[in-house]
């Protein structure tokens, strides 16, 4: 049968757009499903706060009126701004293993970015940093995080075969966390000491509330040169503080605050939540909240989601106390391995740190780019 592509236009649409990827991966042991109701939010442009800055359309490829693809073309308009680039993005993109099907979602994006004055396309990337981003190239037999894309060995076979190229490259650590290296120890009060920062003590989420704004700006200033970052907006802020503060345990949160009570460090993790998502297929409800629920109080393993230390204190120790705080409540929680989040292959600061665990690499993801013909 010829192959047919339709622009998401109704909302009946957008959610056989964000179902195709249930059906795709069923029963695969990698795949983390994502939050269908997160999917929801970031997809409408009612809901998603980065449509002030931001346009998307997308669109699903049937054959024989099924599904066999899907793909969203965006175009951040603040990070081309930023970056001085005319370049469209691609983001949500699955198709089956056929060149047609993924030629033809590559082609209608660069075909709508061309239209509107991009001359070149790159992804998968999202609406912001804060999306999941990057394809998976190595790695395929791991467990992928809520946080992080999962995709088919076949995925960068038919992307270089469409004459993409390497725009930047994310790894991805896992490693032991029952050995606290002795230096964070011994750095801790030294650290302080020094520079006058301290460690927020926290039991409870409302007391991490009021810190969620100061930690969102101060990654506006981390990662502002990291691939394809733009800062967020309040918006955003009050979006993702939403989001994300109403999944985190206190215990796995760690802020470093200066005399000035400003964040200059953080490191936000959570129990994996990838086998309690498998088993409810990304939805909350009739029961998907139990699995939720019982991985956040029994684990072993925890996800790295967000780490950062303001550029004033780079290679001032600030990540020894954050991770010195967070390996002791890993250990009292009873966690025997941490997977991190992906981090730029090229931010050496930032990946200096694994050098202190007893880990390895097992993953590798990459934002593929080219120039529209």
């Amino acid at each position: 049968m010829a192959l047919e592509l339709k622009q998401v236009k109704t909302h009946r649409e957008l959610k056989r757009f964000i179902n195709f990827q249930y059906h795709l991966y069923k029963g695969n042991a990698y795949w983390c499903p994502p939050l269908w109701m997160d999917e929801i939010k970031t997809l409408r442009k009612d809901k998603n706060p980065a449509f002030a800055h931001c346009e998307a359309a997308y669109w699903i490829a049937y054959r024989d009126n099924k599904p066999v693809g899907r793909i969203a073309g965006l175009i951040n308009h603040k990070a081309n701004k930023r970056w001085e680039e005319k370049l469209v993005r691609f983001g949500w993109i699955d198709f089956i293993d056929d060149p047609e099907v993924s030629e033809t979602l590559i082609d209608t994006v660069a075909a709508w970015g061309k239209e509107k004055g991009m001359t070149g396309i790159h992804g998968p990337l999202g609406f912001s940093d804060m999306d999941n981003e990057g394809m998976l190239i190595e790695g395929f037999d791991q467990l992928a995080i809520m946080t992080s894309i999962y995709n088919y060995p076949y995925y960068p076979v038919h992307m270089e075969r469409m004459g993409f190229v390497k725009a930047a490259d994310w790894v991805q650590y896992e490693f032991d966390i029952r050995d606290i290296p002795e230096k964070f120890e011994k750095a801790k009060s030294l650290v302080e000491q020094r520079y006058n920062v301290h460690l927020v003590k926290t039991k409870k989420k409302k007391e991490l509330l009021p810190y969620a704004r100061k930690m969102f700006q101060m990654l506006n200033v981390a990662f502002d040169d990291l691939y394809g970052f733009v800062a967020l907006t309040d918006e955003q802020m009050d979006g993702y503080t939403k989001q994300y503060f109403g999944f985190i345990r206190p215990e796995f949160v760690s802020f470093v605050v200066n005399e000035a009570d400003d964040i200059v460090g953080f490191g936000i993790s959570l129990p994996n939540l990838t086998y309690a998502l498998q088993r409810s297929n990304g939805r909350l409800f009739p029961f998907g909240w139990y699995h939720l629920l019982k991985a956040m109080r029994t684990n072993e393993i925890v996800d790295m989601y967000l780490l950062g230390v303001h550029p004033e204190y780079h290679g001032k120790g600030v990540a020894a106390l954050f991770f010195y705080e967070m390996n002791k409540a890993y250990l009292d929680f009873g966690i025997k391995k941490a997977i991190s989040s992906p981090q730029l292959d090229d931010n050496s600061k930032a990946l200096s740190i694994w050098k202190n665990f007893s880990g390895r690499k097992n993953v590798l993801r990459r934002v593929w780019v080219r120039e529209i013909n």
